[in-house]
């Protein structure tokens, strides 16, 4: 879906990674703080001081013409998917979204209603809410990345004449607004792959350091990462790199090397950031952010230097590791990823993930993407939603650190509408009421024993292999293999804590009661 490209020339297609696979776990647990983040010279650290290292994925979709996250139209529902993405060791979430999903009136498409019935009829924003307030609750962080002025296409400035740079920076203040006080959405990655555009010295693409106020990205960085500390001062600002700093290709198809310059991966290329640096009002705040990739994307001349792979490090100390390595700012790499197709980006992959170091302090990083359906790159996730492609993972996992705990799940300000996650836990009583030859009528009691309201409520249990829902009433009862899923507000809006609700239902098959009851993300006991 997305593209990843360089700034000489257009990048090629490349194809989805298949086949089977079984998920795999995570080694270590550092998680990923308590409270706000904030820098420390070259580390992000929390609000006891204490060093966290973000290793998180992107899941893309609220960018594109869908609004929302890609894969809601599986049979894995959204709570699942973000099971697995936590339970493999991602911390954090990238996402991805367009100033067209931040619109009054936006409409998400793509939701399967059978699998994700609690999603029906939400805005863009609402369905960010809940993702937000249920990644909370598993201890993960949210970055939120402008991704693109619309949902047509990346473009190489940061505004367009439809979506001016007055839009943008309003769209980022009343994001930091909605979340202002729930530490689980850590901070801003102000606009997606800045790139060049024209020829040089004919330049119209975004230059770092040239001092054009229409042109010069890291400029239009310190104005927008001024005007979002200005309501949200707790945020940390992703800032990426540019290709080219003149904001122009090199015009590698003539005989004229004057105007040739130094260019690489769109929003790659911070070369020019330690001489000219993003300054920000709010000390400790700044995160570089540089997206790098593989030949599944485009076949950079580094690739084919005879020294391969070992003259990458040079590379990336050139282009951003230097900041990092001069304790000037914390990296954390935003985008990179491949098909795997080609036997080179193993060799690239397991490279970058040495580069960035083990541990807690080691550099930071969103791996692209969750989604399968990436043409870059292919994603973690197969094409199923559900099963992971244990090559990728297998080379990611010595570094992941796995969440446990740490952000809050407090609801968005002026949208009461989606409120936090119950906490605490509950309570699930079954009942057999009535049975015949090939089944049987029953009901489920679920108490709210957390401190906090399900609004709407959404409980969900399964049943053994072979029992298959009949009819339901008291809420809206939906059945996907063996698990079975009940939404309000068909008994009623809100079940608040101390509250319980009763579920009836009949069903086909032996009776048995059902098994693994959650309230929300609360397990019953």
């Amino acid at each position: 879906m997305v593209r990843k490209k360089l700034a000489a020339i257009l990048s090629a297609a490349a194809l989805v990674a298949g086949g089977l696979a079984v998920t795999a776990s995570s080694a270590s647990a550092a998680g990923t703080g308590t409270g706000y983040l904030h820098t420390d010279g070259n580390k992000i650290v929390d609000s006891t001081g204490t060093t966290v290292r973000i290793t998180g994925i992107n899941w893309f979709g609220m960018e594109t013409d869908n609004k929302t996250f890609h894969g809601l139209w599986s049979s894995n529902p959204w709570r699942s998917q973000l099971d697995t993405m936590a339970r493999l060791g991602y911390n954090t979430l990238r996402v991805p979204f367009s100033d067209d999903a931040l619109k009054a009136g936006a409409t998400a498409t793509g939701i399967n209603d059978f699998t994700n019935p609690d999603l029906v009829g939400l805005s863009p924003l609402q369905i960010l809410d809940k993702v937000i307030a249920y990644a909370g609750s598993k201890g993960m962080r949210i970055i939120l990345d402008r991704h693109r002025p619309t949902a047509a296409g990346q473009t190489a400035l940061w505004y367009t004449s439809g979506v001016p740079e007055s839009t943008w920076i309003s769209n980022w203040q009343m994001l930091a607004r909605r979340y202002a006080g729930n530490t689980t959405v850590i901070g801003a990655d102000l606009h997606n792959e800045p790139h060049a555009e024209g020829t040089n010295p004919a330049a119209t693409g975004s230059c770092w350091g040239c001092g054009d106020t229409a042109r010069d990205w890291r400029l239009a960085a310190e104005r927008a990462g001024n005007a979002i500390l200005s309501v949200q001062p707790n945020w940390l600002i992703f800032v990426e790199g540019v290709s080219c700093p003149s904001g122009g290709l090199s015009n590698v198809w003539d005989n004229d090397t004057s105007n040739d310059e130094d260019c690489g991966w769109w929003g790659g290329n911070l070369s020019k950031a330690g001489q000219f640096p993003v300054r920000l009002n709010v000390a400790n705040r700044l995160v570089y952010s540089p997206h790098e990739y593989a030949t599944s994307v485009y076949r950079q001349a580094w690739f084919d230097d005879p020294s391969f792979p070992n003259n990458l490090p040079g590379i990336w100390d050139h282009y951003w590791g230097y900041l990092y390595k001069q304790n000037i700012a914390p990296i954390m790499i935003g985008e990179f990823g491949s098909t795997l197709q080609n036997p080179e980006d193993k060799v690239w992959l397991e490279k970058l993930m040495a580069y960035t170091g083990t541990g807690v302090n080691g550099m930071s990083f969103t791996y692209w993407s969750w989604n399968p359906n990436s043409g870059d790159t292919g994603g973690i996730a197969l094409d199923d939603w559900t099963n992971i492609n244990t090559a990728k993972q297998a080379i990611l996992q010595p570094y992941l650190i796995a969440p446990v705990g740490g952000g809050t799940s407090t609801p968005p300000s002026g949208d009461p509408s989606t409120p936090p996650v119950p906490t605490g836990g509950c309570t699930a009583t079954y009942k057999q009421d009535n049975s015949w030859q090939g089944g049987f009528q029953g009901s489920l009691t679920v108490k709210n024993t957390g401190t906090a309201a399900a609004n709407p409520w959404s409980v969900t249990w399964t049943w053994p292999s072979g029992v298959t829902l009949g009819s339901g009433w008291n809420a809206t009862v939906t059945q996907s293999g063996t698990t079975v899923t009940a939404v309000g507000p068909g008994h009623a809006p809100s079940l608040a804590a101390g509250a319980s609700v009763t579920i009836g239902f009949t069903a086909n098959g032996t009776a048995s009661p059902p098994a693994s009851v959650k309230l929300g993300s609360a397990v019953c006991s």
